[in-house]
């Protein structure tokens, strides 16, 4: 049986040997899953800041599927997170609403559309593993009282992760030329066979 540990390094190393607009779809991919779970929470748990950032998802989405025009958007809107007090290095001092999974993953897939980078899309997908996130993974359908079982939910989150990238990988003809621009129809196409499924929460 594979161990949380292997599969770990298995999605590191398809990242590293993926293109960046590869690494791209799948950052936004794990950022969408996570901001729908953190739309869906009672109101009381959300937070002003992470909800802030949907526009900038809606904009990596746009910008991973084909369309050029959307990475002013998206540098914009790095640009005021980098120029705003929730940008620090210490925790202890300012606010901490980046270090929430969804606005994380939203932030590292933003980083990942403009530069491609493997860490930015990697540590995205870490944000999926986070325990917070977790939890809720493993709480999912169960009764009060019934075991919860986080090392499943962190094994299964890793397996989710190495299935999306198999399905970017059926499309990465296409994707590699993404960052300059597709045209309409083969985008709305993508949205369909991409977005939809790797959005899915089940």
């Amino acid at each position: 049986m594979d161990t949380w540990q292997d599969l770990t390094a298995l999605v590191d190393e398809r990242l590293e040997a993926a293109s960046p607009s590869e690494r791209g779809v799948f950052a936004a991919g794990v950022a969408e899953r996570l901001m729908g779970w953190h739309e869906a929470l009672p109101e009381d748990e959300q937070t002003a800041f992470t909800l802030g950032l949907r526009p900038l998802l809606n904009s990596v989405w746009e910008g991973v599927l084909g369309d050029p025009e959307a990475y002013t958007a998206v540098n914009r809107g790095l640009a005021e997170y980098m120029l705003s007090d929730y940008c620090h290095n210490d925790r202890l001092v300012g606010p901490d609403d980046a270090y929430e999974p969804a606005a994380a993953a939203t932030l590292n897939a933003a980083y990942a559309y403009l530069f491609g980078c493997t860490d930015f899309a990697v540590w995205a997908g870490r944000r999926a593993i986070d325990d917070q996130h977790l939890e809720h993974l493993a709480g999912a359908g169960l009764e009060e009282g019934d075991f919860l079982d986080t090392g499943r939910a962190l094994i299964d989150e890793l397996k989710r992760q190495l299935r999306d990238l198999d399905l970017i990988a059926a499309c990465s003809s296409e994707l590699r030329h993404a960052r300059f621009g597709l045209p309409v129809l083969t985008s709305v196409r993508l949205r369909v066979e991409l977005r939809t499924p790797l959005s899915c929460r089940g």
